[in-house]
């Protein structure tokens, strides 16, 4: 085996790229270690071209099981299934980086793979990106890398170059930033922070930039000693006569087309009108004039000149293709509640054409997700965020039913955002589930989810901590940045055609989401300072629609939800809960109807139940392990008789002596004369002795009890006599 071996130190660790003829068919591959955690990267191209119409990029991310040290899956299924939800959002954001750095009228398959080989306290994702970089710089596949990626943490106040997965869980840790980019510029951001405020997450970006420079250094040297020379693909001419034709029939035609309409998806169905008119009459020319050139030839074209005025008139003129201000957003509507009372709690959130319906229901701790991934390892998921994307929402038919990888990414992304403001388990133990419903679809269904979201939240009684709103900031730029225009609530035209989409989530008091995509090489921190601001200011206007339809959440929870009672046990009592086999908490639920019982490691006892239940196994579980103390009265059951007393149960697992002498407050001849095996009687815990028996006593509480029997002082022999010396052995 051949290897050469590269390394250098980011945030106190050594980054190592193995080079080595493992997979020596491949056009590149590259063998990345950061501490004990390992990635493979692999890039391939494809032979021959692809009849899609678009640049056919795949990115896999791809967990093995092996790589934890443990055998996980299904007690059925031992082998790798599906991507889990961490390995698809791991292939998306590889992805999202390196997908504007290549030339978008490739059309041969480019897939790279990433192979999560070993994890261990470094998190892969980071690495994934690292890898793919490496790879394709250092192969024969025509790109314009190489880009470098970095995690930001702020633990206890001070930032942690790639924190470690405890770090990153640190109670103190406030701030998640993953930034990737090139020649000092941005290109990817995945932001995750607990109402941090602008600044300092801007601070956070120049932090990351200083790693992300170092990482390209290193990968160019690494690219100057064992890079391969690229293929090229040039881009396709555009033949004269379709330029000319272009200019004669679809020139006049663009400016009532593109800013004809002050409504975004009508103004959507002109410009697709534009060009199946353009296409008709494009086919027909290379038809009659015998051209060589392809239909798609005149499509691009088409795609390229819409491109270019929409960014000219935006530049130069401030003009959008609805007739909005570059910070103006569309119309806003939210509404709380109303849809259902089955619906635990309901929100309905419109931004112009994007219309949502996010739907939540409330469980018991035991409703969790159970987590087993090479990353979470039976772990708890208590909140979920699942987003629905059907084709009605863009007027469309197509497949229903199932995710794709931007379903989970949208879901992802807003359950980020609200994440941020849910309150702790100690406080609201509920299991949380929230789906939101695309229904209409012109921008950043993300960020309407999230609004629909937050209102959910409130109508369904949740104390979060503050309200979350979220907006799609867009770019439009010339090359080099001398001019630019930062757009607020993109839309329509300006998603298709715009250079960014930045968006931003948080509340009134700072951010709890930032995801970015482009499609250009990077957006200069200016840039991004600017999106910040404007992002902000519109943050605030959705929220005051929000907080006017429900200023605060609902004081009480739905009567639909299940009611969640908590108690807690010592540690040494968990296993009396439990009972041997789970026989002892079976049979609560079962007495009880409860819906579920949940233990922690800490001896907190959550127990889920309605009409009561709840109440009643509370009671159970209280009565089980309660600590008794003298002078507290119960009504016990006689169940044993001995001459000497009886014994009483006053709980579950605990019974007391009741000494003939604490009986009545006179002699009394004979135990049965008081009572009978099966009578419930008062008693009164007398004392706890040192062995910690129970000693009770009726005459205390109830000194009448005797005489209500028709039992007198002077029915009996006056009393002297000793009753004898107490037995130790009490049976």
């Amino acid at each position: 085996m051949h290897k050469k071996e590269y390394s250098i130190e980011i945030g106190g660790k050594t980054m190592t790229a193995e080079f080595n003829d493992w997979a020596n068919q491949t056009n590149g591959s590259v063998l990345l270690r950061y501490g004990n955690s390992v990635v493979l990267a692999t890039a391939v191209l494809g032979e021959r071209e692809s009849a899609q119409d678009y640049f056919p990029l795949s990115v896999e991310y791809e967990e093995k099981f092996y790589a934890a040290g443990a055998i996980l899956g299904s007690q059925y299924m031992r082998r790798e299934g599906r991507p889990s939800e961490e390995a698809i959002l791991g292939g998306r954001i590889v992805d999202r980086t390196i997908r504007p750095l290549f030339d978008q009228h490739i059309r041969r398959d480019v897939q790279v793979i990433l192979s999560v080989l070993s994890l261990d306290e470094d998190d892969t994702d980071v690495m994934g990106i690292v890898a793919a970089s490496l790879a394709l710089a250092t192969s024969d596949i025509p790109w314009n890398g190489p880009v470098g990626a970095v995690r930001i943490g702020r633990v206890a106040g001070s930032f942690v170059i790639n924190p470690t997965y405890k770090q990153r869980a640190d109670a103190t840790n406030d701030l998640d930033l993953l930034v990737c980019g090139k020649d000092g510029m941005v290109n990817m951001i995945e932001v995750a922070s607990n109402q941090v405020a602008e600044p300092e997450i801007l601070k956070g970006f120049a932090e990351a930039i200083k790693v992300i420079d170092q990482l390209q250094k290193w990968q160019e040297g690494i690219v100057l000693e064992r890079g391969t020379p690229k293929q090229s693909f040039p881009k396709p001419e555009v033949p004269a006569p379709i330029v000319t034709l272009f200019e004669s029939t679809i020139v006049p035609k663009l400016e009532a087309a593109i800013f004809g309409s002050n409504d975004g998806v009508v103004g959507k169905e002109n410009i697709n009108q534009l060009k199946s008119d353009w296409m008709k009459a494009a086919k027909e020319l290379i038809k009659t004039e015998l051209l060589e050139t392809k239909d798609t030839i005149a499509d691009h074209y088409f795609e390229d000149r819409i491109d270019a005025h929409i960014h000219t008139e935006a530049i130069k003129n401030d003009r959008r293709a609805d007739g909005r201000s570059m910070t103006e957003i569309r119309p806003l509507f939210a509404q709380a509640g109303g849809i259902s009372p089955m619906i635990h709690g309901t929100g309905v959130f419109y931004r112009g054409g994007t219309h949502v319906l996010s739907a939540l229901t409330l469980g018991g701790p035991g409703d969790a997700q159970t987590l087993d991934t090479i990353e979470h390892r039976d772990q708890k998921k208590q909140f979920m965020h699942h987003y629905n994307f059907p084709p009605f929402s863009v007027g469309e038919t197509g497949r229903v039913g199932g995710t794709n990888r931007r379903m989970i990414g949208h879901g992802a992304l807003a359950e980020k955002a609200l994440k941020a403001v849910l309150p702790e388990k100690n406080s609201f133990p509920y299991t949380i589930r929230i789906v939101s419903e695309c229904l209409a679809s012109n921008g950043s269904t993300s960020m309407g989810s999230v609004c629909a979201g937050t209102l959910a939240l409130m109508d369904a009684g949740v104390p979060i901590k503050n309200p979350v709103a979220g907006m799609a900031m867009g770019l439009m730029s010339t090359e080099d940045y001398s001019a630019y225009k930062v757009l607020t609530d993109i839309q329509g035209p300006e998603d298709h055609f715009g250079d960014m989409d930045f968006k931003v989530a948080g509340t009134k008091d700072g951010v709890t989401a930032v995801q970015m995509d482009v499609k250009v090489a990077g957006i200069p921190l200016k840039v991004l300072t600017e999106a910040f601001e404007q992002a902000k200011k519109a943050r605030l206007e959705v929220l005051d629609v929000i907080t006017k339809e429900i200023a605060a959440p609902r004081k009480d929870i739905s009567p639909r939800a299940p009611k969640i009672l908590t108690i807690k046990v010592t540690k040494e009592q968990i296993g009396l809960v439990i009972g041997p086999g789970g026989k002892t908490i079976n049979g609560i639920r079962e007495r009880t109807m409860v819906d579920d019982i949940t233990i922690e490691e800490d001896g907190t006892v959550f127990i889920t139940g309605s009409n009561g239940s709840a109440d009643k196994a509370k009671q159970e579980i209280f009565d089980l392990t309660r600590e008794y103390l003298p002078g507290e009265k119960f009504m016990g059951v006689v169940t044993r008789l001995m001459d000497f007393g009886a014994f009483v149960k006053i709980g579950p697992n605990t019974e007391g002596l009741v000494h003939i002498s604490e009986m009545a407050p006179f002699r009394v001849n004979k135990v049965t004369d008081i009572v009978s095996e099966g009578e419930t009687v008062p008693v009164i815990i007398k004392e706890i002795d040192e062995k910690k028996r129970v000693n009770l006593s009726i005459k205390d509480a109830d000194p009448q009890f005797a005489e209500k029997k028709g039992i007198k002082a002077s029915d009996r022999p006056p009393q002297g006599n000793n009753y004898g010396t107490r037995p130790n052995d009490r049976g």
